[in-house]
């Protein structure tokens, strides 16, 4: 069996191995793919795995021997899946490998806009400390999480572990949802509609699916419904903010910070706005990049290809 890789470097930068993968078949590994080399390096597999290079309708046309394609990924949107169906070719996904790393990449950047750990540390490797007539000082306003808000929109798995960080740290918990299950062992929490929580929450979580309903959630309605004084956070998806108005809304005072690790485009063009909006911290997409979320995503991929020679097909979406 031919597995073609298109675009493993970002899971395996070198530091895993992908030795359980070449037990299974005839593999081919590409780093990145471009568009114009997909279908050529596509050619005769049988098994395509993709993270980020797109399959459309169109190429798995001319792909006969396509019998399976894998994303390395929980959200699986570079795929036609509907495409994929109508000619016979299983989809599978990675589901919650990430889980624990994007709630950890969630609060590392919410703690950043409380406290301005770096830009604190930065002063202090600048002298300022040493010339400073106090044993101590702070350039940026100092916040602390207990007693706050945090508006969570979308509860799946990532959404429920920020709920849980959030319960340590003394906070208040408010969700919106297209899934309202029971929460009531939670008794920081309370189920509310979306435009309730932008305007109760200190922080705002992003942690829902792109789907046309969500993108451009978060645009220049939703934002001034939320306190001058609150945090947006998004570790989902990039499409989900309208990148223009979330910079009006940090350089006019609408909201007070935003902590971003997706961008609409990726990699994004270097006129985007957020660049130079107040007080906007952004990650390169890293949430889910952590050692050990990807030694989970190699594993469950691996899994996933191996049951689907087995012909016992699991995490199928397609």
């Amino acid at each position: 069996m031919k597995i073609v890789v298109l675009d493993g470097y970002t899971l395996n930068p070198g530091d895993l191995s992908w030795e359980r993968l070449l037990d299974l078949g005839e593999v081919v590994l590409h780093d990145r793919t471009p568009s114009d080399k997909i279908l050529e390096r596509s050619k005769g597999a049988e098994v395509l795995i993709t993270n980020k290079t797109p399959l459309t309708e169109e190429i798995m046309k001319s792909l006969p021997d396509l019998k399976y394609i894998g994303v390395l990924a929980t959200g699986y949107n570079v795929v036609d899946a509907e495409a994929a169906k109508r000619r016979n070719i299983i989809v599978t996904n990675v589901p919650a490998y990430s889980t624990m790393s994007v709630a950890q990449l969630t609060f590392s950047l919410l703690l950043e806009l409380c406290h301005h750990v770096q830009r604190q540390s930065d002063s202090v490797i600048q002298g300022k400390w040493a010339q400073s007539p106090d044993f101590c000082y702070s350039d940026f306003p100092l916040k602390e999480l207990s007693g706050k808000t945090i508006g969570i929109i979308g509860f799946g798995n990532i959404g429920k572990k920020v709920a849980d960080i959030a319960t340590v740290f003394g906070m208040n918990i408010i969700a919106a949802s297209r899934h309202q299950m029971d929460q009531s062992e939670r008794k920081n929490f309370r189920w509310v509609q979306i435009n309730d929580l932008l305007e109760q929450a200190d922080v705002v979580s992003i942690h829902c699916p792109l789907t046309p309903e969500t993108k451009g959630l978060m645009n220049a309605g939703s934002l001034k419904r939320m306190k001058r004084s609150a945090f947006l956070l998004n570790t989902s998806r990039g499409p989900v903010v309208v990148e223009q108005d979330l910079a009006d809304a940090l350089n006019n005072g609408i909201i007070a910070g935003a902590g971003i690790d997706v961008l609409s485009s990726e990699p994004p063009s270097i006129d985007n706005p957020l660049f130079k909006a107040k007080n906007c911290i952004i990650t390169p997409h890293i949430a889910w990049a952590t050692k050990e979320a990807r030694v989970r995503l190699m594993d469950i991929a691996i899994s996933n290809i191996a049951s689907f020679i087995d012909g016992k097909p699991v995490n199928v979406v397609s």
